[in-house]
């Protein structure tokens, strides 16, 4: 079992120290392929560059080899690191993100099923308070109370990609495609 607590309460800090927010930390995989996986970004862009995902792999790495040497590892056995972007179709994991990505197509799964329903797609209103609304194909607005949310994340749409900015694109264009003379 992992103790995600601790996890962020260790993770967080080194993703600080270098002006980053932290997404999300989880670990999937099970027995036979044990991920750590950390998403981080730039608040100013909500990207994340090579680069920055580099530094903060060998900080994060730093710090749990330093509590593994130390008889304080926070996870049993062996395990990969992934430190990434959220990406474009990002995960909703803070209550900011339901506010910031207001007016994109989003899917939400409750931890338990609520009017008969677990799963909700449509376009996300924004959260007020502690409730996250989203309306519906059908026009149906979905009021769902933030902490009864299993997880969230934006559907890849034209209007997402419009609203996302690459860092740069610089080379882009002078990129070939496979196969190409």
């Amino acid at each position: 079992m992992v103790d995600f607590d601790a996890l962020n309460a260790i993770i967080a800090p080194e993703a600080e120290a270098m002006g980053l927010a932290l997404v999300r930390v989880a670990f999937f995989g099970g027995e036979s392929d044990p991920t750590l996986q950390v998403m981080a970004e730039r608040p100013d862009t909500r990207q994340l560059t090579i680069d920055d995902c580099a530094d903060l792999s060998r900080r994060i790495s730093d710090r749990l080899d330093a509590l593994e040497e130390a008889g304080k590892d926070p996870i049993d056995g062996a395990y990969r690191l992934e430190v990434s972007s959220p990406g474009i179709d990002r995960p909703l994991t803070r209550p900011a993100d339901f506010a910031d990505w207001a007016g994109h197509e989003a899917k939400i799964a409750l931890k338990e099923k609520r009017d008969g329903r677990q799963r909700f797609n449509g376009t996300l209103i924004g959260i007020d308070g502690d409730v996250v609304t989203l309306v519906d194909k059908e026009e149906v607005e979905h009021r769902l109370p933030f902490d009864a949310i299993d997880t969230a994340k934006l559907v890849l749409t034209d209007r997402l990609i419009a609203a996302t900015v690459p860092l740069s694109t610089e080379g882009a264009d002078e990129m070939e495609e496979e196969g190409q003379d």
